[in-house]
């Protein structure tokens, strides 16, 4: 990260206005549970709407609960929104365990073991049908929600997935676009994935600089967001508000959750996500998602997809309004 930027950052996180975000954070309900001893903080905003379907959304790293704060309002009443009643959605927005304020974090939690607390969470609700939907972290978490729990979910929305395609075949890319994305992941794969080496294997001696130092912290992330947001945006704060991505960085800095948020990585070097094709899902394809469909068409039976041309790897974030209308579209095919 350029040392000027991130001076340029850094102050403006000294002038920034945590109150007011934890105001916005705040007027929308809360809790607290414990699920495989494991405390499990989550929003729960229900529609007006009496048939909502309910929605459990899960975020990524370097992500929070504060990523949906734009989508929470047109997700679950519409209507308000110059939306349509019924495509309400009782959502669940839970943190992921070790990041925010899921915490303090115990041993073994990697996609998998979130993916069966999100089942038993949704059942302690009383929600019978419910779909998932997730970015990041989420675009793995939610589609092992449906294969854990096909009786009750009634489809998958993803987007924002950062692995790379491995299972690539002759004849898999056909587009342009595909060869673009693959071409983008290779790059990736080649100079930008330090960080996911350093956390997958030893995220709690890198977490003591995290941890020690708040400027630290904020280029840890701040770089994901240099990288990862719209590729035709110069600068982070082009492509989302740089008081929300603050906020991103205060919840981290203030639950000191550097290295239970980084475990996730090295648990997750340990297990296999073993997803096969199972509920319909749908793909939304940001720029940044190296997606390529007759790769992921083997691990998910996909019923919906769409491509972007704006927005980035956070899309409730970059882009909420695409990112909302596309899960309205896929969940009316399976409501």
């Amino acid at each position: 990260m350029p040392v000027e930027y991130v001076r340029r950052v850094a102050e403006r996180w000294a002038a920034y206005d945590w109150r007011a975000w934890e105001a916005r954070l705040n007027a929308f309900p809360q809790y607290l549970t414990e699920i495989d001893g494991q405390t499990v903080h989550f929003l729960h905003v229900r529609s007006p709407e009496p048939e909502a379907l309910p929605l459990v959304l899960t975020h990524g790293w370097p992500g929070s609960v504060a990523e949906f704060l734009d989508v929470l309002g047109p997700l679950t009443d519409p209507s308000t929104y110059g939306g349509d009643p019924r495509d309400a959605f009782h959502v669940v927005a839970p943190s992921v365990p070790g990041h925010g304020f899921s915490v303090p974090l115990t041993d073994g939690w990697d996609h998998g073991r979130i993916a069966g607390a999100w089942v038993e969470l949704m059942h302690r609700l009383g929600y019978e049908r419910y779909g998932a939907q997730g970015g990041d972290t989420g675009s793995v978490v939610s589609p092992l929600v449906g294969q854990l729990d096909p009786e009750h979910v009634a489809g998958v929305h993803i987007n924002g997935g950062l692995a790379f395609p491995e299972d690539v075949r002759p004849g898999d890319v056909v587009t342009d676009a595909e060869r673009e994305r693959l071409a983008a992941a290779e790059r990736l794969r080649a100079v930008g994935t330090g960080y996911a080496d350093l956390q997958g294997t030893r995220p709690q001696t890198v977490s003591y600089g995290l941890s020690d130092s708040p400027v630290g912290q904020l280029a840890w992330i701040l770089e994901k967001f240099w990288e990862w947001t719209d590729p035709a945006r110069e600068l982070p704060e082009e492509a989302v508000d740089l008081d929300h991505l603050l906020t991103d960085v205060s919840i981290y800095w203030f639950t000191n959750t550097s290295a239970t948020s980084a475990d996730l990585y090295y648990e997750n070097r340990r297990a296999t996500d073993d997803l096969h094709p199972g509920v319909p899902t749908g793909v939304a394809v940001f720029p940044t998602d190296p997606a390529i469909r007759k790769v992921l068409e083997r691990r998910h039976r996909i019923v919906h997809w769409s491509e972007f041309t704006r927005g980035g790897h956070f899309a409730a974030l970059e882009a909420p309004g695409l990112l909302v209308d596309d899960i309205r579209a896929f969940f009316r095919l399976v409501r």
